[in-house]
């Protein structure tokens, strides 16, 4: 049966400074530029807050980590565990397999590995790997990238913890190219669905053909300018789960105007028909 998720991008007006990881290409290393903004929930409160008004689970942003040492992530493991939520995927939000620029690529992976580390000790049961920026109809790209996801997923296996791709980027906004990632890693690479990243005549096809791949579905509506979904374009999406007997977290995501639990509101009584 499907339950509900949230993405900490639905609060991220909430919680605290984001933490962007960048490339500086003149440099060559990963820099990190902060956006500040005042911190409404802290990040080791929000488990218990989300299991309260009825979530089973989150997905959160590599972005909205404040520390990263031993000590803190403990501390937020064990606050998922009190909560009794599951920290189902962690979102590196961050990465480009398909850059031909070599001295970068290993760079990213090195820090991917680092993001699967944290996953491992926080109880992330899952790390979110983006394909890349390549054009989709990249071949040699493809290719490339599947073969770091591989090795990344054995190194996540070690660890205990799985490695996800989502339609998100360019290389991988088509079914093709996601079926593809998961073909050629016999099923050790999964995917994330998001509802948002997939546009045009061929929406629907795209996305039945991914769901049955996904073991996490972004549920992104279409918002209007006052952040209300556009309901029945998003039933259309959330049918499809019924029709693929998809068992798995529907992942609410609200990244409209005003205020983000109203807005994830909004959603959750709509999704709240498919569990």
């Amino acid at each position: 049966m499907s339950y509900l998720s949230v993405s900490t991008w639905s609060l991220h007006r909430l919680l605290g400074p984001l933490r962007w990881t960048a490339w500086d290409d003149k440099q060559k290393k990963h820099i990190t530029k902060i956006e500040q903004q005042e911190t409404v929930i802290d990040l080791l409160d929000l488990p218990a807050i989300l299991k309260e008004k009825g979530f089973q689970a989150f997905e959160l942003c590599h972005f909205h980590f404040p520390l990263t040492d031993a000590l803190y992530l403990q501390r937020l493991k064990k606050a998922c565990e009190d909560a009794e939520i599951r920290l189902y995927t962690l979102l590196l939000d961050y990465g480009d397999l398909s850059s031909t620029d070599k001295l970068r690529v290993e760079a990213d992976v090195q820090l991917i590995r680092e993001w699967i580390d944290i996953a491992a000790t926080v109880g992330a049961e899952r790390v979110r790997v983006i394909a890349g920026d390549a054009p989709a109809d990249d071949q040699e790209a493809l290719t490339r990238v599947s073969q770091h996801l591989n090795e990344l997923a054995a190194y996540a296996h070690q660890q205990g913890v799985k490695i996800v791709t989502e339609n998100f980027r360019t290389l991988s906004t088509t079914s093709e190219n996601c079926l593809y990632i998961v073909n050629q890693s016999n099923g050790q690479v999964r995917l994330i669905t998001d509802f948002g990243n997939m546009s045009g005549d061929e929406k629907y096809n795209e996305l039945a053909n991914t769901i049955p791949y996904s073991e996490s579905i972004h549920a992104k509506p279409h918002y209007n300018a006052e952040g209300i979904p556009d309901e029945e374009e998003f039933r259309r999406c959330l049918d499809l789960l019924k029709q693929a007997n998809y068992n798995g977290p529907i992942v609410l995501i609200y990244d409209g105007p005003g205020d983000m639990w109203e807005g994830i509101e909004r959603a959750k009584v709509i999704v709240e028909d498919y569990l």
